[in-house]
């Protein structure tokens, strides 16, 4: 029996409006075959001649012969991005960071996901534990690559342990099976102090730079702790000193890495070195960036984008004089500061307030811009002179929503804090042009 999968849309000018198949039909086959997910209906779409059996409200079925290129799309989409469902995760990470929100909040952020197809569609890490051969059979089969996985450690007692999940010790022998077989992968260690650090940090190192190239890039960051950690294991946060022992370590590691494989491999994110006081990289060292989207070489990159946003301007005086206010972590405010002079350096006329909002919803350890939360924002600004606009990350809103993660909405804070709100992208180009009002 074929699954019966609810069409939500179908594109304009597609092949399918062509066909006739409308939104609230059902997919049930393509060329009699049984699409069970996503990229069953990637694969099977994408061939030059198609069999379509569609099922209509009424329970009429309808069978659609469809000839295309092979690259052109049908134009369905359905009510699941994934079609069947995101799996979620069965491990009890010790330093799992959902189970550290506050109750109340709105239910999706409580779900964890763990599924090898989120993280070839987004990006997303997963840690391998809840997937089966056969699945690592299907990810080789439709060359899903690359992938991302939460490694954490290659100890394999340590990671039982570490992910609560007595099923998570054979990360390695999945891995070799995903390289083995021509998939990419990045890996990720979310270290966590006095646990998976040290010795044991240089065994994991070593074991995953071992199958580089297929390793593409580790990233190392540190365990996010927030202030809601009742009943939970207990973490201690990097503090200066200890952070510094980690770029040290790892240091050596890259020095190493790029002797042998002309790679560093290994790459810290930018907590570390803002941590520990220490400078952070130049931007060539990041090699292409392959871990920006977890916090590696982010500070690095945004001060190469401004600065080719700046090149070649003449000294500049602005028609008018602006001034504007903007928010930002604890963790990068010296940085932005550091920015924000250099743009008002090229722009006469500009005054930006750079205001570095403390964590309280989540804690003081929590300094990271992307987390903060709207309630925090309006505590901490109101009553200030914060010109003419507010300037606020995008990485702090839920994607694709004007919603933080407290549900406070962007309308709610431009109207307690009577002030209009400017979302800001993540590239250098976008920060220089927010802050001069382009």
């Amino acid at each position: 029996m074929h699954n019966k999968i609810k069409i939500c849309m179908v594109q304009s000018g597609s092949i399918a409006e062509e066909a006739g198949v409308e939104a609230g039909d059902f997919l049930l086959s393509i060329n009699k075959q049984n699409i069970k997910d996503i990229f069953d209906y990637r694969y099977y779409q994408a061939s030059e001649e198609l069999l379509l059996e569609i099922e209509k409200p009424d329970g009429e079925i309808w069978e659609i012969e469809v000839e295309k290129d092979e690259i052109e799309d049908l134009g369905l989409e359905f009510e699941d991005s994934l079609i069947d469902g995101a799996k979620s995760c069965t491990n009890k990470c010790i330093f799992c960071f959902i189970d550290q929100l506050p109750k109340g909040m709105r239910e999706t952020v409580y779900f964890k996901d763990d599924d090898s197809r989120l993280s070839f569609l987004t990006g997303n890490y997963v840690t391998l534990t809840n997937i089966k051969n056969e699945e690592l059979e299907r990810i080789i089969h439709y060359r899903m690559s690359p992938i991302n996985v939460s490694v954490h450690t290659t100890n394999p007692d340590l990671r039982k342990f570490m992910l609560g999940n007595r099923f998570a010790g054979d990360v390695m022998d999945k891995i070799r099976m995903l390289t083995d077989n021509g998939i990419e992968v990045n890996c990720q260690i979310v270290l966590c102090r006095d646990i998976n650090d040290k010795n044991e940090l240089d065994k994991t190192i070593g074991d995953l730079c071992q199958l580089y190239p297929s390793i593409n890039s580790v990233s190392i960051v540190p365990v996010g702790i927030s202030r809601h950690r009742e009943n939970l294991f207990e973490l201690k946060p990097f503090d200066m000193e200890s952070s510094a022992n980690v770029i040290n370590q790892v240091h050596k590691w890259q020095n190493k890495l790029l002797q042998e494989k002309g790679s560093r491999v290994i790459y810290l994110s930018d907590e570390f070195y803002i941590n520990a006081g220490i400078v952070i990289p130049k931007y060539k060292e990041y090699e292409g960036f392959p871990q920006i989207e977890n916090g590696v070489g982010m500070v690095a990159l945004l001060r190469q984008e401004v600065k080719e946003a700046l090149k070649n301007k003449k000294k500049h005086i602005m028609p008018a004089h602006r001034k504007v206010s903007m928010v930002t972590g604890r963790l990068v405010y010296k940085n932005i500061l550091q920015l924000v002079d250099e743009i008002k350096n090229v722009y006469n006329g500009l005054e930006v307030n750079v205001y570095d909002i403390e964590n309280d919803f989540f804690g003081p350890y929590v300094t990271v811009t992307g987390l903060l939360t709207g309630q925090d924002i309006v505590k901490q600004l109101k009553g200030h002179d914060l010109g003419q606009e507010l300037l606020i990350s995008r990485n702090m809103l839920r994607a694709g929503e004007h919603v933080f993660l407290d549900d406070y909405t962007v309308e709610r804070i431009e109207d307690e804090l009577d002030i209009p709100i400017r979302i800001v992208d993540s590239s250098g180009s976008d920060f220089v042009n927010a802050l001069i009002g382009t």
